[in-house]
C-alpha cells in the first residue's frame, strides 16, 4: 500500500450537503484519531520505543511530506488532518449557480458532498440569499462544483452523493431515456473519478460508466440496530417481506442475517400512470407468496417517493392478518404530501414503525413519532478514510456476523 499523507485529503460541501458533510467530518476525525492512536502504539511495541518518540516520528514523516502551510499542531500530538474545504456559491438573479473556492486544493484527494434531495432553504451569496433547490439546481451546483475543482487542480475527485439523482430512470420500455445512466456519464466527463452512494435503485447503473467507479454502500446494519430497539422486537414472531421483485435481493439478506423467513409481495403496475402521490399509484393488484397471518412483519426498499406503493402494500398485509408492520428505507424522500398520508396511515394503525437514515436531510419528520431516524454519516466517514489511504471498503458491506449477535436472545448468549 502506497502511504497516504493525511494532509492531500479534503472535503468540500456543496450548499445541499451542509449538514451531512459537517456529521461526516466529526465522524472523520474520530476515525483518523482512533487510527493514529492504533499506529502509534503498534509501531512502539514492534521497534521498542516510546510512545512519545513514535508519535513524534510518525508526525515528522507526515510534515516533511507536507508543505510548510500544513504543519498544524504540536509536534507531540495527534494532529486530525484539516478536511474542511471553504467554497463560496453565488446565485445570480437569473438562476446562474458559481463555486469558487477559497483554498488552494492543487494535489488533493477532494470528496465533494451533496445531498441532491435536501428540500430545506440553503444559502448563497455568503449567507445573504436562502433558497429552496430543486434536484436539478442541486444536480446543476454539483456540476459546477466539479468543473470549479478540477480547474483549481484536484489530483482526485470523489463525489458524495448518497441519494444517486434519476436512479429510477434506469432501464426502457418504449420511447425514454436511460437518464440514470447518462447523469453518470456527464459526471465522468467533468472527471469525477468516484461516486460514493447509498443503496442505489438498480446496480445495472455502474454499467454505463468506463472509468469511473461506483461505491453503493448498504445502511443494513444501521436499520437493524434500530430494529432491534423496537419493543419486543425478540419475542416476536417476525417475517421479513420483500415490498416487490425488485427487492428480493435485499429482503433475502435481511431474512438470512435476522434467520426468518422470507415472503414476496408480487405487484401488477399500469406503467401509463405517474404516480403523483400517495393516493394515485400505477399499483393495480397485489399478490402474497408467504404467510403473515398473526405475524410481525418487517420490509425494507430502497427509496420512499410519494410512499403510495409502502402504503399499498401496508394495507394489505393487515388485511392478511399481519398484527404489526415495520418498514425500513435508506432514503427516506417523503415527496409531495407524503407525510400527511403516513400521518392518516398511522392513525388508522396500517403500521407501526418506518426506519429512515439521514442520507436525506430531514425537518418535520423527525418530530413523528411514527419515524426513527438512524445515522449513516459515520459509514460514509469510514468509506472515505478507507479509499483515501488505499483499504479494502468490503468489510463494511459484509456484517451479517456483527447483525447476527444483536439478535440473539439472552438464552442464547454466554
Amino acid at each position: 500500500m502506497n502511504y497516504s499523507n493525511p494532509a492531500k485529503l479534503a472535503v468540500l460541501a456543496c450548499p445541499g450537503g451542509e449538514m451531512f458533510a459537517n456529521e461526516v467530518i466529526v465522524h472523520l476525525k474520530k476515525v483518523y484519531h482512533h487510527s493514529f492512536n492504533y499506529v502509534i502504539t503498534e509501531l512502539a511495541k514492534r521497534y521498542n520505543i516510546e510512545t512519545e518518540a513514535a508519535i513524534q516520528q510518525v508526525n515528522f514523516i507526515n510534515d516533511a511530506l507536507s508543505s510548510p502551510q500544513y504543519f498544524r499542531g504540536k509536534p507531540d500530538q495527534c494532529r486530525p488532518p484539516h478536511f474542511r474545504v471553504p467554497a463560496n456559491f453565488t446565485l445570480f438573479p437569473n438562476g446562474e449557480i458559481k463555486a469558487e473556492i477559497m483554498e488552494s486544493i492543487r494535489g488533493k484527494d477532494l470528496y465533494i458532498i451533496q445531498d441532491v434531495e435536501n428540500r430545506c432553504p440553503v444559502n448563497f451569496n455568503g449567507g445573504a440569499t436562502q433558497k429552496v433547490l430543486s434536484i436539478n439546481d442541486h444536480l446543476l451546483t454539483v456540476f459546477v462544483t466539479v468543473d470549479a475543482a478540477k480547474q483549481a487542480g484536484a489530483e482526485s475527485v470523489t463525489l458524495v452523493m448518497p441519494v444517486y439523482p434519476y436512479s429510477r430512470q434506469h432501464k426502457t420500455k418504449g420511447r425514454e431515456g436511460l437518464t440514470a445512466g447518462r447523469i453518470g456519464k456527464i459526471l465522468e466527463s467533468l472527471g469525477v473519478n468516484r461516486i460514493i452512494t447509498l443503496d442505489i435503485h438498480s446496480r445495472e447503473i455502474n454499467n454505463a460508466f468506463l472509468t469511473m467507479r461506483l461505491e453503493n454502500l448498504h445502511a443494513s446494519y444501521q436499520i437493524i440496530r434500530a430494529l432491534s430497539r423496537v419493543p419486543g422486537i425478540f419475542d416476536d414472531d417476525l417475517v421479513v417481506v420483500s415490498p416487490d421483485t425488485g427487492a428480493v435481493d435485499r429482503s433475502k439478506f435481511y431474512a438470512s442475517a435476522l434467520q426468518k423467513p422470507l415472503a414476496l409481495l408480487y405487484k401488477e403496475r399500469d406503467y401509463s400512470r405517474v404516480s403523483s402521490d400517495a393516493l394515485s399509484n400505477n399499483i393495480t393488484e397485489v399478490k402474497l407468496l408467504g404467510n403473515v397471518s398473526g405475524k410481525t412483519v418487517f420490509m425494507s426498499d430502497d427509496i420512499l417517493g410519494t410512499g403510495g406503493t409502502l402504503l399499498k402494500a401496508m394495507r394489505f398485509l393487515k388485511e392478511q392478518g399481519a398484527v404489526k408492520v415495520i418498514c425500513a428505507v435508506s432514503l427516506p424522500l417523503f415527496s409531495g404530501d407524503a407525510i400527511k398520508f403516513f400521518d392518516d396511515a398511522y392513525q388508522q394503525g396500517l403500521f407501526y414503525r418506518i426506519i429512515g437514515t439521514n442520507a436525506v436531510a430531514q425537518g418535520e419528520l423527525l418530530n413523528r413519532e411514527w419515524y426513527t431516524s438512524v445515522n449513516i454519516s459515520k459509514l460514509f466517514a469510514r468509506t472515505i478514510f478507507r479509499l483515501h489511504k488505499g483499504l479494502s471498503v468490503s468489510s463494511l458491506l459484509d456484517n451479517r456476523d456483527i447483525i447476527e449477535k444483536l439478535f440473539k436472545k439472552p438464552s442464547d448468549k454466554v
